[in-house]
């Protein structure tokens, strides 16, 4: 298991020189392992293709990100996603520009789902939000991530993520609880 962790390492970082050089569409897999010195095999093993590849990376990052406040809020969660994001900024800027099948933005926003279903539901205090509210809160924070991201001079995340929860936790809360107020008596 180590020597395939050294493996998926160094695509990695092969991968995000490229990115600093290249455009994603450009990079191929070829060029992905002549970087690092590996066949193609080596890659194929290891990941289906490039988005993978990208995927892998957000969630061996993400991962260690989220056990640095396992026992802190949805939000302190959150800010230190966001703090990652800033801190990778280059990287995803341009991660989170792709769209389409097997897209960046839809990896994250399932990865991201859990945790954020978890912030909804404390913020209702309920456990029977509807699906369309965790989807749509699932959508926003996602969508403002990704222009927060690419913005030419994004705020600092903690900004970011302050003025986040305070829209979330006083507009939307009034909305969702209004609506699921009124199909209670329906």
């Amino acid at each position: 298991m180590a020597d395939s962790n050294i493996t998926k390492k160094a695509l990695a970082a092969a991968f995000r020189e490229l990115m600093n050089e290249i455009q994603f569409s450009k990079i191929s897999v070829r060029m992905i392992c002549e970087k690092c010195d590996m066949n193609r095999k080596s890659f194929y093993y290891h990941f289906k293709d490039k988005y993978e590849l990208v995927n892998w990376i957000f969630d061996t990052e993400f991962a260690s990100a989220d056990a640095l406040v396992e026992d802190g809020s949805g939000w302190e969660t959150l800010e230190r996603i966001c703090v990652y994001f800033f801190d990778n900024r280059s990287f995803y800027k341009k991660i989170f520009k792709l769209d389409g099948q097997n897209s960046f933005v839809e990896h994250c926003r399932e990865r991201l789902l859990p945790h954020l279903c978890e912030k909804v539901t404390s913020i209702m205090n309920s456990s029977d939000i509807p699906d369309f509210y965790i989807n749509l809160f699932a959508d926003f924070v996602i969508c403002a991530v990704k222009r927060w991201l690419l913005d030419k001079k994004p705020l600092q995340p903690q900004t970011f993520v302050s003025l986040l929860k305070n829209l979330i936790e006083s507009g939307a809360v009034y909305v969702c609880r209004s609506t699921i107020g009124n199909q209670d008596k329906e």
